[in-house]
């Protein structure tokens, strides 16, 4: 049976027709309308402009100022159970896979170009003479507090520049003198930070690190990039970030033979301190089903102004709190029968801290909206996201979210091409293009993988931007931020976890949605088979079929009925290469501790504990896939070792999801794993 066939049987068994004919997906139509009434993208915005003020870093002030802004918001909306729950983070402390990272502070931070002087002390005399400089201010962190790169120390250093390139091989300090210097790097600074300081002796770095490589790299010369060094690196030092075009000047400067002489000074440092995460919920009103929650996430953390990335996803699920707090007071809703969580922590790490200090948020929460990115206007080029969970976490709830992405489309087109809809979702102070979301599938980044991770297996909606030509610059401000794209953002989440929250064995219309995104699937799987034209992997039948009927069986979680028996249809599949050799056929489970992603924030888990094992680097991580890179790689491969799956199978079904990749490297990572003591093989 075609699916097309499928989706038409479902509409007329299930309910769909009624569904259809009222015009909005999944919810009564008053509950959308009072969705779609009451979400204000203005009121995000100002409270988005309270938090862009804040130079957001883990453990600092900045951060503690944020968080008592969020808590003082959601008190006065009305929320329940308004904290800010803290962790101790002291750089020796464990959260699962996360070392937790001290705090960081920083009071004073200036750069400085100063005159230069003859090597007694006196002032240049001669041809030195032409080439003195007034003292000019090159950076300010009271000014713009990107300029200081986190985790930089106190200092005190007048020095010279010498420049060395990207900073980050031994090749690029052949010839130069830098010991006691101030050395010019292209690279991120952490990246040259062991070089440059512990083995060649500079005293500081200034870096002009360009953004993440997108259509427009490089093209804008006045953009800062966010900076970090290393945090557990014992080499520790300072180092500035400047524009292209500061870095311009001064590496011409440097060719034509100038000696440029800066002062660098810095208060700053490391400190032991608290991860903060401010949660607070909307009470459930089911006795058999609040201690269930359905989670809303983002994260609080980042570089001052920090706007799009991610004080957007911070001030949307904040809106959603406002907005559902508001109508079910009302009775303009009805109190869902889950409990609805609220969760604003630093990226990741934060997140990690919860799930593991707190056993019982994870336990309880059985799905999470997680927003990260979600108000970018037509400046920073930003396209929205739907994005699926990974392939090792079947779950219908993408296609919820799906459902109502594809309405908010649907009428925002309908309201742009025409001037009216029953929908337009348009904010008065926004813009009125249409939303365009797209299905994507899963992408990593945010803490989104720390719940879907294997040890967590929580599925998360995750609602994104990318690409975003301003993210972690100092031009990643409130007005680049659209008022309607946070209000129709906040919809799609504030419907899908309402719907969530609802959801009893009485929804009839859910399977409609599932069959939708199912052909979504189908047809984004059909094109990734066919563009790599191979033999020897075996899902396009078997593995799909299994992941659609998975998908569709996790309502029983919800609704107590399983929705399996829809996915019936999956066209023709390959056959089973035969002679496979014994060690393909193993099968690798991982332990209960420790909980989390193996890649978290400032901290290398596999790193640390593979050196002491005599474990060399695999190749997976390095590896580069058509549609993912070793990162992602590595997190399927770890998250299909459940004890069932195995090793070939593992290669096969991440070489689908991602590009094809050797079994040999899938081999070669799953016994690392396990002489680091993370996964065991079961015999």
């Amino acid at each position: 049976m075609r699916v097309g066939a499928i989706v038409l049987m479902a509409l007329v068994v299930g309910g769909g027709t009624a569904m259809a004919q009222q015009g909005t997906p999944l919810l009564p139509e008053k509950d959308v309308a009072g969705l779609a009434n009451e979400l204000s993208g203005e009121t995000a915005k100002r409270n988005l402009e309270g938090l862009a003020r804040l130079h957001r870093q883990r453990g600092s002030g900045g951060f503690h100022a944020a968080a008592e802004l969020v808590a003082e918001r959601a008190r006065a909306y009305g929320l329940s159970d308004v904290a800010i729950l803290q962790f101790p983070a002291d750089g020796k402390i464990l959260y699962g896979t996360q070392r937790s990272r001290p705090g960081w502070d920083a009071e004073v931070g200036e750069l400085w170009e100063v005159p230069v002087r003859d090597r007694d002390g006196g002032k240049a005399s001669g041809a030195d003479r032409a080439l003195r400089v007034n003292e000019k201010k090159i950076g300010s962190y009271q000014a713009m507090p990107i300029v200081l790169a986190e985790d930089s120390e106190s200092a005190d250093v007048t020095a010279e520049l010498v420049d060395v390139g990207p900073g980050t091989k031994e090749a690029d300090y052949a010839g130069k003198n830098v010991k006691g210097k101030i050395v010019l790097v292209g690279a991120q600074p952490g990246a040259a930070q062991d070089l440059a300081v512990g083995e060649f002796g500079a005293s500081g770095i200034v870096s002009y690190a360009q953004n993440q490589k997108t259509a427009w790299w490089g093209e804008d010369e006045n953009l800062i990039r966010w900076g970090h060094l290393e945090t557990f690196s014992p080499n520790k030092t300072f180092a500035f970030m400047v524009s292209l075009k500061t870095a311009r000047a001064l590496r011409e400067r440097l060719e034509r033979g100038e000696t440029i002489r800066l002062h660098a000074l810095v208060k700053a440092g490391q400190h032991a301190s608290n991860y903060e995460v401010v949660t607070a919920t909307i009470p459930g009103a089911d006795p058999k089903l609040k201690d269930e929650e359905i989670a809303f996430s983002c994260h609080l953390d980042h570089q001052r102004p920090g706007a799009n990335d991610n004080a957007s996803g911070c001030v949307t699920i904040l809106e959603v709190a406002r907005t559902l707090q508001k109508l079910i007071s009302e009775g303009k809703l009805a109190r869902p029968a889950r409990t609805t969580r609220f969760i604003w922590p630093p990226e990741i790490e934060g997140t990690l801290a919860l799930l593991n200090g707190k056993p019982d948020f994870a336990r309880r929460i059985k799905a999470v909206v997680h927003m990260d990115m979600v108000g970018g206007g037509p400046a920073t080029k930003a396209v929205f996201h739907v994005t699926q969970g990974p392939r090792s976490l079947p779950s219908f709830v993408h296609d919820v979210a799906w459902a109502f992405a594809e309405f908010v489309n649907e009428q925002s087109y309908k309201f742009a091409a025409t001037g009216s809809a029953e929908y337009p979702l348009v904010a008065p102070e926004g813009g009125k293009e249409p939303l365009q979301a797209q299905f994507s599938a899963s992408t990593m980044g945010s803490d989104h993988d720390v719940y879907q991770d294997s040890s967590f297996g929580i599925p998360a909606i995750y609602l994104n931007d990318w690409p975003d030509r301003y993210i972690h610059t100092n031009f990643d401000s409130a007005a680049n931020i659209d008022p309607t794209k946070l209000k129709r953002a906040a919809f799609i989440g504030a419907a899908s976890g309402y719907f969530l929250a609802r959801l009893g064995p009485e929804e009839v219309w859910l399977r409609t949605a599932i069959l939708q995104g199912y052909e979504l699937r189908k047809a984004q799987a059909d094109s990734r088979v066919w563009k790599l034209g191979l033999d020897d992997i075996c899902l396009d039948h078997d593995e799909r079929l299994a992941y659609e009927k998975a998908a569709a069986e996790s309502t029983k979680k919800f609704t107590g009925q399983s929705l399996a028996s829809v996915i019936t249809d999956m066209g023709v599949g390959c056959e089973e290469p035969p002679g496979r050799a014994p060690e393909r056929a193993a099968v690798y489970k991982r332990k209960a501790e420790p909980k989390g992603p193996l890649v978290v924030f400032g901290y290398d888990y596999f790193a640390e504990h593979a050196k002491p094992a005599g474990v060399a680097t695999p190749k997976l991580l390095s590896y580069e896939g058509l549609w993912g890179g070793g990162e992602e790689y590595a997190y399927e491969v770890l998250n299909f070792a459940d004890g069932k799956w195995k090793a070939q199978e593992i290669r096969d079904v991440v070489s689908a999801e991602y590009g094809p990749v050797s079994f040999e490297m899938v081999a070669e990572y799953l016994q690392a794993l396990e002489k680091i003591g993370v996964v065991e093989r079961v015999k």
